[in-house]
């Protein structure tokens, strides 16, 4: 098995560490240019790294292949940049809705729902080409952030609503935390590339609530699914545990990376930062491996547990092992705590050995119990955004967001 990484300090990695890393995030790219879509935007990837036939862009996958594009095009990649103008304009026309406004949540399904998860991730490109200097990316950015405030951002609670129906006439009932994580990513994004405070406030709100408030009252057992009340369902989903965004139970990936958000907004805060954070952000990380990593007889993390630690969804999904990646990074570089440093290298342990694909660098999306390839919840590799963050994190100055730490130089 190749070496993994051990984590000494981000401005002091060691230089082979450093071209491994460099050699898997440019492998990376490799993969996600496949997914350009020559009707707009960036396409599914099946396992084979192939468009999939008949798949029109989603908003969702566009903007991370975006963003990933702008963080690559800043550290020296010359095919980059074209590739940031390809998703950018497919998000100020195909993903666009021109009639009411926002973003389609698929290309050319202008009946579908608006959703806060999708338009989050608007922001995050938005900010990633403002960051990278697109022409176009400011206007993007601002009109983003505007849709969210006016359609999604709800004041009194401090949270983002869910979704509407395409007219913005009818807002769903239903309330997430996921939308509401990414709301958080997002809007570091964006107080790193246009200065504003208000979008740090917000985030911290965001995470004041969810972290503070409904993980730490449910001992870190974080409820994901909620109603209009913000009252926890704690049986939502309960007849279709696997549902790839609004799983029964406890997501375990969640936990590690509200653990890393955490931080990032600790370090966005400076010495304004709430003396909660250092201590939740240690807890989740901790509740999140403690309940989920090896608990079924065999390596790798469970997808979901019920209330009482129960595995219910036992697949292994990459993006929590690169989740885990980044936070136990994340968590060295802030506390100087080894036994992080450990885990780091054990997670990369993980992924090289079940996960990374030799042949041309991307990761397997999700394994079943016994670490053999599995599509029970999600089918193909349509998606690098949580490995390249994972792969370049260590190469990375501290800092609130991805974009704002790539803006600083690599």
């Amino acid at each position: 098995m190749p070496e993994t990484p051990h984590p000494e300090s981000a401005a002091r990695l060691p230089e082979t560490e450093a071209r491994r890393l460099d050699d898997a995030a440019t492998r990376l790219v490799d993969v996600a240019t496949r997914s350009l879509d020559p009707a707009g935007g960036f396409g599914w990837l099946d396992d084979a790294g192939r468009l999939t036939p008949g798949r029109p862009a989603e908003t969702w996958v566009t903007c991370r292949m975006t963003h990933t594009f702008a963080l690559a095009h800043l550290h020296g990649d010359p095919r980059a940049a074209d590739l940031v103008d390809h998703g950018v304009q497919a998000l100020r026309t195909t993903l666009h809705d021109e009639r009411h406004g926002g973003w389609l949540s698929v290309a050319g399904r202008a009946d579908g729902g608006k959703e806060a998860y999708a338009h989050a991730f608007v922001v995050l490109a938005a900010a990633s080409a403002t960051g990278m200097g697109h022409p176009d990316g400011r206007a993007l950015l601002d009109e983003a952030l505007g849709v969210m405030v006016d359609r999604f951002w709800d004041e009194d609670e401090g949270l983002v609503v869910d979704q509407w129906d395409a007219s913005w006439t009818r807002l769903d009932p239903y309330r997430g935390v996921n939308a509401n994580m990414h709301t958080v990513e997002s809007f570091l994004a964006a107080a790193d590339v246009t200065g504003d405070r208000v979008w740090l406030d917000r985030a911290t709100r965001v995470l004041t609530r969810v972290v503070d408030g409904f993980a730490r009252s449910h001992d870190w057992r974080l409820p994901e699914h909620f109603d209009e009340q913000w009252s926890p369902l704690l049986d939502h989903n309960v007849d279709n545990p696997g549902h790839p965004f609004q799983p029964y139970g406890v997501t375990i990936g969640h936990l590690i990376e509200w653990s890393r958000l955490s931080l990032h907004v600790a370090t966005a805060l400076g010495d304004e930062s709430p003396s909660w954070i250092p201590g939740a952000a240690r807890d989740l990380y901790a509740a999140g491996v403690r309940r989920g990593w090896d608990v079924d007889g065999a390596p790798g993390f469970v997808y979901t547990t019920d209330f009482e630690d129960r595995p219910v969804v036992r697949e292994r999904m990459h993006w929590v092992v690169a989740e885990a990646i980044a936070a136990a990074w994340t968590l060295h570089r802030a506390t100087g705590d080894t036994a992080y440093a450990d885990d780091y290298e054990r997670w990369w342990a993980y992924a090289v050995q079940h996960l990374v694909d030799p042949a041309d660098g991307s990761w397997r999306h999700e394994l079943d119990v016994h670490n053999q390839p599995s599509s029970r919840v999600w089918a193909g590799r349509p998606d690098v955004y949580h490995a390249y963050q994972a792969t370049v994190l260590p190469l990375m100055p501290e800092a609130a967001s991805f974009i704002g730490a790539a803006q600083g130089g690599w």
